[in-house]
Parts: C-alpha cells; sequence; structure tokens
C-alpha cells in the first residue's frame, strides 16, 4: 500500500564494502516510546532524506517475541536503522540477520541508554565499561550482514569519562570493523540520575566529539545532544560528519521541513503543515481499518503546528477527542481547521 504520493528517494546503498560505506548527514535519534512506526511515516512525509530510527528494541523481544509488531515499517520510512539492544554476540547478530531480512538499510547497537532496567540486562552505557565485549558483539554482527552495523554511545559513563577513556572504546570497536559512531555528547551517570536527568544535567561536550573526529578521520562520527536548530546541525558539520536531533524532532517535527534543501540540496519544496495532515489521513485510516486507535497515531503529530497560531485549539482538539471509541481521521479533520492557512 502505498500511501505517500509523492517521489522516492535515495536509500542507503548495500554493497561487497556496505560496512564502510558512509552515512547521511542528519538523522532523528531513537527515542523510546516515540520513534514507532506512525511517528517514521508521520517525519518521512516532512523530510524525504533525514536517516530514521527504530525505538531501541532489546534482542529477546526480537528472538521471543511478534516480529512483524516490533520490526514491521511501511516502505516509505526508509532510510530506515534497527536500533538494538543487547550483549550477546550470538543473539545480536541472529537478530541482525533478521533486520536484514525485515529489509532495513543498517543495524545500530546502543551503547547509550542509561536506565536501571536496560543496566539490569547488561546493555545501554553500561557497555562502554566493557568495550571488548561490544567488539565481539559488532564482529558476530557484521559476519552475518552486508549492511552497515553502527553504535550509538556516550562521551563516557560515571567516573570512566575521561576523553581518553572515550578514544579507548572508539578504538576497540573500531578494530572489530564499525566504521560509523554517533556520540551522544554527554556522559552518563549510571546511577544518581535517571534518564531524563542524564539528558539534560551532564554538561554537553561538543569538543570532545569534535576532536574524536580529528584522532579518527578516517571514522564517520555522527554528534548528538542538545541540537535544536539547522543553524546548530550547519556549525557542527563544519566538524562532524552527521548530526542527530532527538527531542526537539519529536517537540518540533517540522524543524526538519527545510533540512532536505539546506542540508541534502533537494530542490523539491517541502509539504506545508497543512499538506502533511492531508496526507496523514489515508495512512491513518487505513490503521483504524486494521485495528488501532487513532490517539496511537495522533499523538505523534500534536507538535505539528508548534509555534503557530492555532496551534493550542489544535492539540485540544486531539487530546480530548481522540481516544474516544469509534474516533476516526473526521477528529484530525476538524482540529486542522481551527488552524489558520
Amino acid at each position: 500500500m502505498n500511501l505517500i504520493n509523492t517521489q522516492v528517494f535515495p536509500q542507503v546503498q548495500e554493497s561487497e564494502s556496505s560496512h564502510s560505506e558512509p552515512g547521511l548527514p542528519l538523522s532523528v535519534a531513537p527515542m523510546m516510546d516515540r520513534t514507532d512506526r506512525h511517528y517514521r511515516y508521520f517525519m518521512r512525509l516532512i523530510t524525504k532524506r533525514t536517516l530514521l530510527y527504530t525505538e531501541m528494541i532489546t534482542t529477546a523481544a526480537i528472538i521471543h517475541g511478534d516480529r512483524q509488531k516490533l520490526l514491521g515499517f511501511s516502505p516509505e520510512e526508509k532510510p530506515l536503522s534497527l536500533q538494538l539492544g543487547g550483549d550477546d554476540p550470538q543473539e545480536l547478530a541472529e537478530c541482525t540477520r533478521i533486520g536484514e531480512d525485515f529489509g532495513y538499510d543498517e543495524i545500530n547497537l546502543n551503547v547509550g541508554c542509561p536506565s536501571s532496567r536496560v543496566q539490569n540486562g547488561n546493555f545501554g552505557a553500561c557497555l562502554m565499561a566493557q568495550p571488548e565485549r561490544v567488539a565481539r558483539g559488532i564482529e558476530a554482527m557484521q559476519r552475518v550482514t552486508k549492511l552497515p552495523v553502527t553504535v550509538k554511545h556516550r562521551i563516557g559513563i560515571d567516573d570512566r569519562d575521561r576523553y581518553e577513556d572515550m578514544t579507548e572504546f572508539v578504538r576497540i570497536i573500531s578494530e572489530a570493523g564499525c566504521r560509523r559512531f554517533t556520540v551522544h555528547a554527554r556522559k552518563a551517570w549510571l546511577s544518581g540520575l535517571n534518564p531524563k536527568e542524564n539528558r539534560t544535567i551532564p554538561p554537553l561536550r561538543y569538543e570532545d566529539v569534535y576532536q574524536l573526529k580529528r584522532e579518527f578521520p578516517e571514522l564517520w562520527i555522527e554528534i548528538n545532544g542538545g541540537i535544536t536548530t539547522m543553524e546548530q546541525v550547519r556549525e557542527h558539520l563544519q566538524q562532524v560528519d552527521a548530526v542527530m536531533i532527538g527531542r526537539a524532532a519529536y517537540d518540533n517535527p517540522y524543524l526538519f521541513a527545510s533540512c532536505d534543501r539546506e542540508i541534502f540540496g533537494e530542490e523539491i519544496p517541502p509539504l506545508s503543515r497543512h499538506q502533511v495532515v492531508e496526507a496523514m489521513l489515508p495512512y491513518i485510516d487505513h490503521w483504524l481499518t486494521q485495528g488501532s486507535n487513532l490517539n496511537q497515531i495522533s499523538r505523534h503529530i500534536l507538535q505539528l503546528f508548534t509555534g503557530q497560531a492555532g496551534s493550542r485549539a489544535w492539540k485540544r482538539h486531539i487530546s480530548e477527542n481522540a481516544y474516544l471509541p469509534g474516533a476516526g481521521s473526521d477528529v484530525i479533520r476538524a482540529a486542522l481547521a481551527k488552524v489558520p492557512e
């Protein structure tokens, strides 16, 4: 079902040497309870070229759970990266193979999430203290795929937060064959701060990421953390290869309307906010016939009119009506009528 009537956009290329291929200069961060398939479809209406990610999905969930529910996506969402959470090389390899079979464009390993639940499973940011284990996982993943296998990590954890600690981690992982690293430019405190606090309290250390790129010029280095404007993206791209935007992509999604032109050099004008909503309606109708509830989709589009006249009325109408039994796309149409073009 081709739900987006727009020009087909380039996807990440595959080849015999795809493990070392360059990435894309801009991406939307994987975010738990945010970057599901409905959000990604919505974002693809705004930007055709930006790399999108799944939420982090654990290897145990993929191996034992409903794979279609966990991994299914619309082809319009590509280019798309699957982010895995896990530490067992055999399980990571199995899930990498499954992800490739599903049609993902790359596989990313989470070495950055600081939540206690993730730590209890021995994956996420705590693996920065176990670079050899991460390296074994990367090697196992690369043996079963031609897709790029990438790592997202912090600049450090707890007392292992010196620049030298990060470079030692990157050196060991790169020697295992990983060529692309996304670096969240904050350290993580694995005890004492919750995940939300770990996104804001530790100070940003952009210069450490810049220096990492200078020290490892052969690697593709992407920076993440506290980036909220395309002007900031352009500034960072003077120092590193790519930029990842997290919460701002959810809180102000139309921020990305200019990026295909400004970052990727496309000449096709972006859809207006109203056109984005109109393009979402067939998608919403389709998923409602599949048993989804409206609020599972509409929650992702609430911030589309951030900073615009009528934004409050738009959000209020959807919030008050989308959860009601039988709510359909007419709720979205009525909300859109409250926003001036």
